[in-house]
């Protein structure tokens, strides 16, 4: 009999996570299904775990690639040749589909003709368990378009795996994966929107993704190898065929709304890492993008705000050190640590007004009302300057507080350092004093021997924020630090050594680059104190302390 959906399950190498992502698809809630495993000629125990699988299950089908071919797109080709069934899904070995995913997907084909159904995605932070959902605004609600013109903020949604395609639709245009290249979901989407006269989005999640920030670097997924110069020359390489494809196509119209996308989700994940990147690379960097850069209609340049529009024309202009700079704290309010008014009073980021037409119209910061701005939003800059280890787990720091737009007074400032590892917040008070105009300066003493942690312990990050108050209102935002200096771990004995953990300050390692506090639970508190916690903050647990509370009232 011929099922109703095939479910390609791609894997290479990945023997540990392949059973959870089968399961998946074997637990699905419509049974009537085909499971391709599509082995990219894997070199662990991935052939086994499979063979092992298929015993399981008659639906399983095992197919294995001669050769690793180094990507997505030739598994997935390879078990589409073989598949019976008229719909099509593919799922990633370290994601999962949830439980109804093909049953809903499968109902939007069968209550009309539509080339593709698409759901919404749940992003899962491997580390902390946080999920959130994938283009959220783009799946609030049940809708069939007729073609991608209709809404072409869709582009930003081009996970192929998010998706069940009519294979009909796909035999029609012979639409396949591209080989030989990375980011080939980002093509084979744009192909897909492009070509289907109609698809419907569906609310319910049906893909879970799971994201690992914090992987080694040679364990981190293609999409997060972003230190990798070959995965720079990979995105823009597909960016140039997806232009060809409009061109071609007859869809020019949407290249203004793919020109955004490229600048506000692609170049914004690597303008977020320029920090941490040395001087060779980001050379590299600027001469692999800025052709394309420049091929990028205005219009798209001017949907973005106006500190993404910064960054992108520092790295034109090739004033990197600059880029750096400014793409600290990028989405976070930062200010510029100078800018230049010209004669016509007009601002621009930096210490000179910029001498192409281009450049200033990209790096004029006006609009950002430095000046004027109210208090409790402005923008300022606190880095620190110098850091030092003083005894046990305390430090001193050395803070600079830029202020750009002149909002604060000629004298002393009022400043606190903030930090809460847990419901109760640390509070450092010191003074911020005046350099020179829209520059201060202060000294501040960290005891984290002094952080009010909880009886039970705390287990995770923390960045401290740093807080202005001036005329009875204040001001709290990141503390930038030195990306250099080496971390250091010290063993703190929290409620008279009831507690104890093992602390590590460090610069965080991507992002902004702050100042970056780590706790970890050791000895009875790891062992006795936090695992009793636990089952006292379980839900039913809660419920039954609430209910005997109201008993006694």
């Amino acid at each position: 009999m011929i099922p109703d959906v095939t479910v390609t399950v791609i894997v290479h190498n990945d023997a540990e996570r392949l059973p959870r992502a089968v399961a998946s698809v074997r637990r699905q809630t419509h049974h009537h299904i085909e499971i391709i495993i599509s082995d990219d000629h894997s070199t662990d125990e991935t052939p086994q775990v499979a063979r092992e699988l298929a015993a399981q299950d008659p639906r399983i089908r095992l197919l294995r690639l001669p050769e690793n071919s180094g990507g997505c797109s030739a598994p997935r080709n390879r078990a589409l040749e073989i598949a019976r069934a008229p719909y099509l899904m593919f799922l990633d070995s370290d994601d999962e589909l949830t439980q109804n995913a093909v049953e809903l997907l499968l109902a939007a084909h069968r209550e009309q003709e539509i080339d593709f159904a698409m759901g919404a995605v749940r992003r899962v932070r491997a580390d902390s368990g946080r999920r959130s959902t994938w283009m959220r605004h783009l799946v609030t609600e049940r809708r069939t378009l007729d073609g991608i013109e209709t809404d072409p903020r869709l582009l930003f949604e081009h996970l192929a795996t998010s998706k069940m395609y009519a294979r009909a639709f796909l035999d029609r245009h012979d639409l396949r994966f591209p080989e030989g290249i990375h980011y080939e979901d980002q093509l084979f989407t744009a192909q897909a929107y492009c070509l289907a006269k109609s698809f419907t989005i569906i609310p319910e999640p049906v893909y879970r993704w799971y994201i690992a920030p914090q992987a080694a670097p040679q364990a981190a997924s293609i999409s997060n190898q972003r230190h990798k110069l070959t995965n720079v020359r990979d995105r823009v390489h597909v960016q140039h065929l997806i232009d060809d494809f409009l061109a071609a196509s007859g869809h020019e119209s949407l290249r203004e709304d793919k020109d955004y996308k490229f600048l506000k989700h692609d170049f914004r994940m690597y303008a977020g890492d320029l920090p941490h990147r040395d001087e060779a690379w980001l050379e590299s960097f600027a001469d692999l993008v800025n052709p394309y850069l420049a091929t990028l209609t205005p219009s798209a340049y001017a949907r973005l705000p106006r500190a993404e529009r910064v960054v992108l024309q520092l790295v034109r202009d090739r004033r990197l050190a600059d880029a750096q700079l400014a793409a600290r704290g990028l989405g976070h309010g930062v200010a510029p640590r100078q800018v230049t008014a010209d004669e016509h009073g007009r601002t621009y980021w930096g210490d000179h007004v910029p001498p192409s037409e281009t450049s200033r119209r990209e790096l004029e910061v006006t609009d950002l009302d430095l000046d004027t701005r109210p208090f409790p939003s402005a923008q300022f800059r606190h880095e620190i300057t110098e850091l030092t280890h003083g005894p046990g787990a305390s430090l001193d720091l050395t803070i600079r507080t830029y202020d750009p737009g002149l909002r604060l007074p000629v004298g002393p400032v009022r400043a606190s350092l903030l930090l809460a590892p847990g419901r109760h917040r640390l509070t450092v008070p010191f003074r911020l004093s005046p350099l020179r105009p829209g520059i201060f300066e202060g000294q501040v003493h960290l005891d984290l021997t002094t952080a009010p942690l909880p009886l039970q312990g705390f287990a995770g990050t923390r960045h401290p924020l740093l807080r202005l108050t001036h005329q009875g209102l204040t001001h709290t935002s990141l503390l930038l630090t030195p990306l250099t200096f080496p971390p250091r771990t010290t063993h703190v004995d929290y409620h008279a050594g009831a507690t104890p953990h093992r602390v590590t300050v460090e610069p965080e390692g991507r992002g902004p680059g702050r100042l970056q506090v780590r706790w970890e639970p050791v000895g009875v508190t790891a062992r006795l104190i936090r695992p009793v916690a636990r089952r006292l903050a379980r839900p039913r647990v809660r419920r039954a302390a609430r209910l005997v509370r109201s008993a006694l009232r």
